[in-house]
């Protein structure tokens, strides 16, 4: 007998600049036994058109072949046949894309999912459009933290990354991505982490995004994560490997490890001329 289809309950895209400590927060989640997630799709940022294509909701032509490729990352082949062959309209693959990760989550008997690219914080506004029911989950961290691991990785993995990143490029980065964040702090289906508190008090952070998404918290979540990372981390995010490790509080170490003192005086000077040196207070 076929198995009665389980309504999806909750899309949630998990977003905020990279390094800020996306891919833990999405282990913690993930652990969870109603809560399905996945390798970074990148789906919007391939998918959208630009110029008059994004002007006309017409999709880029590379919507279908970054969903074709996503399949083929997690082993689901089986799935291509919910890809359009010759769609043109962008919300022909967005509800692909939205089909493909129900059925992966109905498939895996769990109500919620939980998709985290976090250049998705950019296409914040298309999301909305065409998925209304989406939910956002916004990860924020110390700037100079940020800057220093982005720089370090982009030059680590160049290859990956598409090129180093300057110095400057990684503070623009970090400044721009949290106003983004920033400006939907109060709307009803947005809510904002900041990485330093996740760390500090995991099971109090949880309980706030599980009432967020509409779901118990779960003890289970903070023992099981590391199973959960290892199952939402492609194979070639070797950058990412250690996130399984126990949760420890941060500190600046890599900042001052990587920057000679110019560098660091400026990356801080940069920050407080941008009104961004002091997180706590802009979250307030």
């Amino acid at each position: 007998m076929k198995r009665p289809a389980i309504s999806i309950e909750g899309r949630i895209f998990l977003v905020g600049c990279p390094r800020s400590g996306t891919t833990l927060l999405q282990s913690l989640l993930a652990a969870h036994a109603q809560v399905c997630s996945f390798p970074e799709t990148h789906f919007f940022p391939n998918a959208v058109g630009r110029g008059w294509r994004r002007y006309l909701g017409v999709a880029s032509p590379n919507a279908r072949r970054r969903l074709l490729e996503f399949l083929e990352e997690i082993g689901r082949e089986d799935l291509k046949w919910l890809v359009p062959r010759h769609g043109f309209l962008l919300k022909d693959y967005v509800n692909a894309f939205v089909k493909i990760l129900d059925v992966l989550t109905e498939q895996g008997s769990k109500k919620i999912w939980v998709e985290k690219t976090p250049r998705h914080l950019h296409y914040i506004a298309l999301i909305e459009k065409y998925i209304p029911d989406a939910k956002f989950i916004h990860i924020v961290r110390n700037g100079k933290d940020v800057v220093a691991s982005l720089y370090e990785v982009t030059h680590k993995h160049p290859e990956i990354w598409g090129g180093p990143r300057s110095i400057e490029q990684c503070i623009n980065r970090w400044i721009n991505d949290v106003r983004i964040s920033l400006r939907h702090l109060h709307r009803p289906n947005h809510i904002l982490v900041q990485y330093e508190n996740l760390v500090e008090a995991p099971r109090s952070i949880l309980e706030k995004l599980c009432a967020f998404i509409g779901i118990p918290f779960d003890e289970v979540m903070l023992r099981e994560y590391g199973s959960a990372a290892r199952r939402v981390i492609s194979r070639n995010e070797v950058w990412k490997a250690g996130v399984d490790r126990p949760i420890k509080k941060t500190n600046s170490k890599k900042f001052f490890e990587i920057f000679d003192e110019q560098q660091r005086q400026y990356i801080c000077d940069r920050l407080s001329a941008a009104g961004m040196e002091d997180l706590s207070i802009l979250l307030r």
